[in-house]
Formats: structure tokens, sequence, C-alpha cells
């Protein structure tokens, strides 16, 4: 009893009738703390209480990886295809390079809009430890579940020790490595070659909440938060939070979970046969769209009304975009209580320079006895660039998770040492 056997990128423990599989950076991270409990306990145990003191230490460690680990899946029954988001907090100083490269964002803008960033910021700005990211990706349903299409694809590498590693340390426990074996039709966990491409399926959803439209956000539960926390954050509420998620106990929530938050999306008059008709924004927000002419704004300010303007600062070959000779894209006019903009309402193909054409919509609003839009109830903190869109926060906090769990190994590996309670 207590044998270790080296399996590939994992460690094996055989304990005659139960074989537990771990992933062996928590034996590699912590062999020698593991080294010196055992020949401390020699000197002054015997050998069955040493045994008894090793075997217990190992499957205290294995149990607080278990805890903070199970199969993560958001329910997703409505059309095929949307954006999603993931709430990332790295674990050390990265940057907005780094993360576009690790989840593979296409564009940069997708990146500074989704956390509501100048567009001046450049790829090489530090993302500080602790700092939540708003990550998008493009969600696809089937079967009733939602994962990210076929994106990010991850490279296993030399130095990678188990799926485990890369699902804990690279993806925050988004996914487990249960999920990224599942998808990619890997049966054994302990042979899987370097180079080998590994898709990440990212949770997500595109169903509509309350006969809404809405954004899903992958959200890493904080610890000590709860449901009613959660639900103030980012302005929804506990019973929708608790159905679409499936919890029937919010007792049972736990710190590193990831649960589908709904942040509610601004409404467009996009036509539906636009080229970028799938724009969904939530709240503090933005996108840039038709070959960067145009910027699309998401703000309870707004009354939660898509707003969009040219962005010829960002491409100088951009059409005209007007309704008619009196008003241009974004421009409105008072008439008593009715106020008449010129929107966006996408753009299509065209066979003339510069190869496509905007298009625009005439739309009224009354100005009079309207109360303003409500705002969500909290505001949740901050995103990197310092704005504050109700629902994030800075996650230090999580950074700080990881460190007491293995305080708590620490603590338990000297409790066994002392021989208390043995």
């Amino acid at each position: 009893m207590g044998d270790f056997v080296k399996m590939g990128p994992t460690v094996t423990r055989i304990t005659g009738k139960l074989e537990s599989t771990v992933d062996s950076s928590l034996y590699r991270d912590r062999q020698k703390l593991h080294c010196l409990l055992k020949k401390q306990s020699r000197e002054r145990f015997s050998p069955n209480q040493v045994e008894m003191r090793s075997s217990t230490f190992f499957c205290l460690c294995f149990l607080l990886l278990v805890c903070v680990s199970e199969s993560v899946k958001f329910n997703c029954s409505g059309i095929a295809t949307c954006q999603s988001l993931a709430g990332y907090v790295p674990s050390n100083a990265t940057t907005y390079a780094a993360i576009l490269s690790l989840f593979q964002i296409p564009v940069l803008y997708d990146l500074l809009g989704a956390n509501n960033l100048p567009l001046t910021t450049l790829p090489s700005t530090s993302a500080p430890s602790g700092t939540v990211v708003r990550v998008p990706f493009p969600c696809s349903c089937s079967n009733g579940i939602g994962r990210s299409r076929n994106t990010p694809i991850y490279t296993f590498k030399p130095t990678d020790v188990g799926l485990d590693d890369i699902a804990r340390r690279t993806y925050d426990l988004f996914i487990t490595y249960e999920d990224i074996a599942e998808a990619n039709g890997i049966k054994d966990v302990n042979k899987i070659a370097s180079g080998t491409k590994l898709w990440i399926p990212l949770p997500c959803s595109c169903d509509a909440v309350d006969g809404g439209e809405v954004v899903h956000l992958a959200h890493l539960v904080d610890s000590g938060s709860t449901i009613n926390a959660i639900a103030e954050q980012f302005g929804t509420s506990p019973e929708t939070l608790l159905r679409i998620n499936g919890i029937g106990d919010p007792t049972k929530l736990q710190a590193g979970q990831a649960i589908d938050v709904p942040l509610k999306a601004c409404s467009s008059s996009i036509s539906s046969e636009s080229l970028d008709s799938d724009i969904r924004l939530p709240n503090g927000s933005y996108a840039v769209t038709a070959h960067d002419c145009i910027r699309c704004s998401c703000s309870s300010v707004s009354g939660y009304q898509l707003v969009c303007n040219p962005g010829q600062e960002l491409s100088k070959s951009c059409p005209v975009a007007k309704c008619d000779d009196k008003l241009s894209l974004g421009s409105s006019v008072r008439s008593g209580c009715e106020l008449t903009t010129c929107s966006y309402a996408g753009y299509k193909a065209s066979t003339s320079s510069p190869n496509f054409s905007i298009l625009t919509k005439i739309t009224t609003k009354s100005l009079c006895n309207n109360a303003p839009a409500p705002v969500p109830a909290g505001s949740g903190g901050s995103l990197p660039g310092g704005t504050s869109p109700p629902g994030e926060s800075l996650a230090s906090d999580r950074p700080s998770r990881r460190k007491w769990m293995w305080s708590l190994i620490f603590a338990l590996a000297a409790l066994i040492d002392s021989g208390f309670g043995i």
C-alpha cells in the first residue's frame, strides 16, 4: 500500500481495491514535501505509522483536487450559434496579446470591445493577475449543450503534465480534464503525444432567458459568494440563475464552480439579412463591425438600445452612411415629444467599391412620459480599462484560493507529521 506508479502525464496510486489517477502536477510540485515528511516520520514513527501518514497525506491532497473539479456543461437548446463570454482570471500577470493567443481571438477589437477598453490599447498592455477579463468566443449548440465552436485549440507541450494541468492552470477550470478528453475522443488520458492538437470546449449557451435576448457569461464563483450576491452583481434574479444552471440547493455552490450568468443584451435595428445580424452586446461593451467602419455600443444609459456610429478613425475606406440628405448615421432630430434617429441596420456585400454598403433605418422614440431605463442592481467592480459594466469584479481572491488550497495541504502535512489524531 502506498506505492506510486508513474504513467505518462499522470501518477497512479495503487491501493489494492482502489486505483485513483491524479494529475502529476500535484505529485511533482509537492514531491519534496512528501519525501521530507517521510524522512522525518521514519525518525519518529514505526513503519506502519509512516505508511499511514503518507497515505493520509496523499488522499487529502486528492480530495482537495476533486472537490474543485467537476464537469462543466451549459444548457443550450435555442439557436445554433451565437457569441458568448467567459470571465477569465489570469493567475499571473499577462498581456492581452497572450490572452488573444491562448483563446485564439481573431481580432484585437473583439477583446477590447468585450472589456470596454480604448481602441488605442496595445496588445502588449499588461493584464494584472486577478483581473477579470471577458473573453469573447463563438458558441455552438448541439444535443442540448453549448460549447465553444471548434476553438480554442491547444497544442500539447512536452512540459505539460496532463489534461488536468491544462484545464486547471491554463484555462482556470472553465472545463475539466474529462471535458477535454470527451471532446477530443481521448480514451487514455495517460497517452498524449507532444504536439497533439486539443480542442478546449468552453461552456456556453445561446438561449434566450425569460423571453429576452441575453449574452451568456461563464462566471467562476468567487470564494464566499452566494447565488443572491451573484444575481445582484450581474443584474439578474437568483431564481433565474438556479433554473438555468440546474442548481437545486444554492447552499451547495462551490468556489471555482463555473456557472452560466445571462447578461441582458441591447436591442438593435440591425436587419436579419445583414452580415453582422448576430451582434449581441451586454451593458458596458462595444463591437467594431462593417469592415471597421462602424462602432456599436451597449449601455443601460441608452435604455439598452444599441447605439452605432461611424468609426472612420479605424478605416479610411468607408462608404457614406446616411438615411437622407438631412440625417447621417447616428444623428437625431427632435420634434415635440418625438426623437427621430438615423440608425444602423447592418451591412451587405456590394459590387461597387469598397465592395460593401452600409444599411440604415429611420427609427423614432417617444420622449414624453417615459421613465428612465432601469439599471441592473450591482455595479460589480471594474474591468481592465477601469470602466464598470454591471457584473464584473476584480477576482483577486481566486488566485488566493489556490494559495489557500496549498496552504491547507501544508497545514495538513504538518498535522500528520506531528502525529495528531493518528
